[in-house]
């Protein structure tokens, strides 16, 4: 992956049965503090309309080391780590760069 390569992210996280509402409460505060930071390009939330409650996170950063940032972030490591992922069922993450 090269280093100065705009990344993007697609992450579909299916909550447990009785997490949806938490998981979007959790997104609808990381969404505004991930776009706050230099290197986040866009940050977009979805839901599945063939699998219900499936939440898909499309996320544009600038470059690995804004990537890389994002993760190391407080917020992140507080809402994602900390509160997110205990909530999940089933976490699937790709990171992707553009061909040249």
């Amino acid at each position: 992956m090269s280093t100065t390569t705009p990344i993007t992210i697609v992450a579909r996280w299916q909550p447990t049965p009785d997490a949806y509402d938490e998981i979007m409460a959790i997104i609808g505060e990381l969404r505004p503090k991930s776009l706050a930071e230099p290197g986040c390009l866009g940050y977009e939330v979805f839901e599945s309309t063939t699998a219900p409650r499936t939440v898909l996170l499309l996320e544009h950063y600038r470059d690995a080391e804004a990537l890389e940032t994002h993760k190391l972030s407080t917020h992140y490591q507080t809402l994602v780590v900390g509160r997110a992922l205990p909530l999940l069922a089933e976490r699937k993450v790709e990171v992707l760069q553009a061909c040249p």
